[in-house]
């Protein structure tokens, strides 16, 4: 785990505090387990952040804030996973979701045309919403929990690694 870049890289509580758009969060924000790097808090953040990808409008980063500081996550993990649905891989990602609703719920993938205008959302997005929210359902579950898991297993392997060499250090000298 990069601590030294990751901490070189997040902005201090303190000086968060003092921007006006943090403001409503109050001490919230400066709440020392949000920033921390903890297993605990950086696994369950980074899987949360993973679920949150899967939500299909654009509100990815407040759901992350409001979800890191109530759950007390840790806030530049949830973040970092969050940002992994981009608009180049937003396509790629809301399409697999689709196809898994369509497969969960048993129905032929329809095709559509998007076309921006109040009668395509009234008609045209009919046909394709059911099976689009159940994958975005069951692909969140899907990728929160094997995140969460990868990430646990990961951090637990280098720790265990960190000690072996300690300890051989320590033995040999």
């Amino acid at each position: 785990m990069p601590r030294r870049l990751l901490k070189k890289l997040c902005p201090s509580p303190g000086s968060l505090q003092k921007r006006w758009f943090l403001r409503p969060f109050g001490d919230r924000i400066a709440d020392p387990r949000l920033w921390t790097l903890h297993r605990r808090a950086v696994t369950a953040a980074f899987g949360v952040g993973l679920a949150i990808c899967f939500i299909p409008l654009p509100i990815h980063l407040l759901v992350a804030g409001v979800i890191a500081i109530a759950l007390r996550l840790n806030l530049p993990a949830i973040y970092g996973a969050t940002l992994l649905v981009n608009p180049l891989t937003c396509v790629p990602i809301y399409y697999t979701a689709y196809r898994v609703g369509t497969t969960l719920l048993g129905v032929p993938p329809q095709t559509f045309s998007f076309q921006f205008s109040w009668d395509w959302l009234q008609t045209g997005l009919q046909p394709v919403w059911k099976p689009f929210l159940l994958g975005c359902v069951a692909c969140a579950i899907l990728a929160g929990l094997f995140g969460w898991m990868s990430l646990e297993l990961i951090w637990r392997w280098r720790v265990k690694a960190r000690y072996k060499a300690r300890h051989l250090a320590s033995t040999a000298a």
